[in-house]
């Protein structure tokens, strides 16, 4: 259907193809979540077994944390190919088909590594390469006649993740237990095929926009400019080689960070310099390109900044299924027949968000607007980083105990599931509305990569402190200190969280809020 006849039928009113997406994103999120739950558990109990017991899940972690920089990283790739060659659609379903070879090697090659890793990656590349496509091409489907009804689509949109989230990870993991490995990765592989079909019954409902063709004036091509084809001050192009220099520094430290660690390093000094150098000399680009463009580069990067802020959010919220789930191992089983597996106390978080998002929209929000609170997106972003934080002081607090020899069942984790929920519902289902309403059209499914991305950074911090605590100087002093590397890497988050929602708030009182959606 063409755009125009798209816009005449659904003015104003609920598009009816978002049924499509929302079939499609519920049954794609119950396969990611069907395997990423069960992957750390896996790890240590089966594909790791040649490796000495006290160091395997220590390795178990760092592959987890890999894979999940792996899938937010590739929608930069994702992001680029629906913008500039493919459109939203056909990249979705593409990089569908290779997400659903991935899972089939995870099926098939459960004992053995080389072809088990590659289905990881495969799935790294399907599911982060389509990920800022899926959530921008819900934004596509409206426009300024109902971009009042966008704000709740994307909230049934978070719910629907968390919907097949709930049940992956309830179900997979007894399957796990039960029936092994083979079946355990294979239902999922099952579901991400329902999931590219049923995105493709919905290929005549669409409203579809095309890929942007080769733009003089685009973001990066702006940014080039302003650091190095404008006249005037350098100071900017100085921080951006100082950035280059940094990113070489990155690399060649791969023998101790890693490869994968190594490499985001290296993104982080470019974006984080080049992104400095280029907001101090961005009105130098105003010769070389129209005033439009210039504005719209510099909202990215206004943006680019809340993103940042939002790293340490994401390093604290993914390792619930690291971290979290190594505690929980060691903690006692209420002995209930359906939980039998640490790595079920996952299906706690999507279970408390498909609650939490209607109790918000139903009764907190409309409560607090009656009092003439606004609860503002960038608001509940920063008290959800506070969240976050609180939620790590309790487990710390469990670990404490646990260290000192007591024996703790495993339900005393529900609290801080029910905090860590509470965060995540404030500051992801929050920012996936928020990125795509500030992101300049020509740039939205660029943005939304940026904002995949923050994630990736998120699991960065986690394989730097990692690193930082194999130092043998550092363990003596924390166990000097009387407690276990564990509970302080724990506090160490809390702290890093905290720190991050002060930064935040401060930033968002002078953040100028725009309004970027579809005109009609």
């Amino acid at each position: 259907m063409s755009a125009a006849a798209q816009m005449n039928k659904t003015a104003g009113g609920f598009p009816p193809q978002i049924p499509y997406i929302i079939g499609n994103e519920a049954c794609e999120r119950f396969s990611f979540y069907g395997m990423r739950n069960i992957l750390t558990a896996f790890l240590v109990s089966h594909l790791l077994l040649d490796v000495a017991v006290s160091e395997r899940e220590v390795a178990a972690k760092e592959i987890f944390h890999i894979f999940v920089m792996g899938v937010y990283f590739f929608p930069l790739l994702g992001g680029w190919l629906a913008d500039r060659f493919l459109g939203k659609y056909r990249t979705i379903f593409w990089l569908s088909l290779l997400y659903c070879v991935g899972h089939l090697c995870l099926a098939l090659f459960e004992a053995q590594k080389s072809g088990f890793y590659l289905g990881l990656f495969l799935i790294a590349l399907g599911s982060g390469g389509i990920k800022p496509c899926v959530s921008s091409f819900v934004g596509d489907q409206f426009d300024q006649s109902n971009k009042d009804k966008a704000r709740v689509v994307f909230d049934i949109f978070y719910w629907s993740i968390n919907f097949g989230s709930f049940f992956a990870s309830l179900l997979i993991p007894l399957i796990l237990d039960r029936a092994g490995p083979g079946w355990a990765f294979g239902i999922p592989g099952v579901l991400m095929a329902l999931a590219t079909f049923v995105f493709w019954l919905g290929r005549k409902q669409y409203r579809v926009t095309a890929p942007a063709a080769a733009d003089p004036h685009s973001f990066m091509r702006v940014v080039y400019s302003a650091l190095f084809r404008s006249q005037g001050a350098r100071t900017g192009t100085v921080l951006a080689f100082i950035g280059v220099l940094l990113a070489v520094v990155s690399v060649l430290c791969w023998p101790m960070l890693g490869v994968v660690a190594a490499v985001c390093l290296a993104l982080v000094m470019l974006l984080l310099f080049g992104g400095i150098g280029a907001w101090m000399q961005l009105d130098q680009a105003r010769a070389l390109h129209p005033a439009d463009a210039v504005e719209g580069v510099r909202a990215v990067l206004r943006v680019l900044v809340i993103f940042g802020l939002v790293t340490p959010f994401w390093s604290l919220f993914d390792q619930k299924a690291s971290t979290w789930i190594l505690q929980a191992r060691v903690m006692e089983l209420p002995g209930w027949s359906w939980l039998t597996s640490a790595s079920q106390m996952q299906a706690l978080n999507p279970l408390l968000v498909v609650l939490l998002i209607p109790f918000n929209n139903l009764v907190l929000y409309p409560f607090l607007a009656r009092r003439g609170i606004v609860f503002s997106p960038l608001r509940r972003m920063t008290f959800g980083i506070v969240l976050s934080g609180l939620s790590w002081v309790v487990v710390g607090a469990f670990q404490l105990a646990i260290d000192q020899g007591a024996q703790l069942s495993i339900l005393w984790q529900v609290l801080p599931y029910i905090i860590l929920t509470l965060a995540e519902v404030f500051v992801s289902a929050t920012g996936l509305e928020f990125a795509y309403s500030q992101a300049p059209a020509r740039m939205k499914g660029v943005i939304m990569s940026f904002w995949s991305l923050s994630v990736t950074i998120g699991s960065l911090w986690v394989l730097l402190v990692n690193v930082g605590v194999k130092s043998e100087s550092l363990t003596q002093a924390v166990s000097a200190g009387g407690i276990s590397v564990t509970a302080f890497q724990m506090f160490f988050f809390a702290g890093f969280a905290f720190l991050a929602a002060l930064a935040f708030g401060l930033y968002a009182k002078r953040y100028p809020v725009a309004d970027h959606y579809l005109k009609t």
